[in-house]
């Protein structure tokens, strides 16, 4: 059975939140969510809501690959959003 999918609250809500002080985290959340929003499933949403808890430059050095997550539950999207 496949999880939930965001709705349009949900997708607009996580939209706002991407935005960030930061421009490439910027950039990267942006284009993430462009190319993979409408196929986020709530496992997903619940890896990047952890992310976006962290301050700019922490989940910069994440995404840029300088760190290494503590919490390896984010392995995963860390590594798509690596990936663009």
């Amino acid at each position: 059975m496949d999880e939930a999918r965001l709705d349009e609250r949900g997708l607009s809500k996580l939209r706002w939140r991407c935005r960030r002080g930061l421009l490439e985290n910027d950039l990267i959340l942006e284009r993430f969510l462009d190319a993979r929003a409408e196929s986020l499933d709530d496992g997903q949403v619940a890896m990047l809501d952890r992310l976006l808890d962290l301050p700019d430059n922490d989940l910069w050095d994440l995404i840029a690959g300088r760190v290494e997550p503590v919490d390896r539950s984010v392995r995963p999207l860390l590594d798509e959003l690596r990936a663009l």
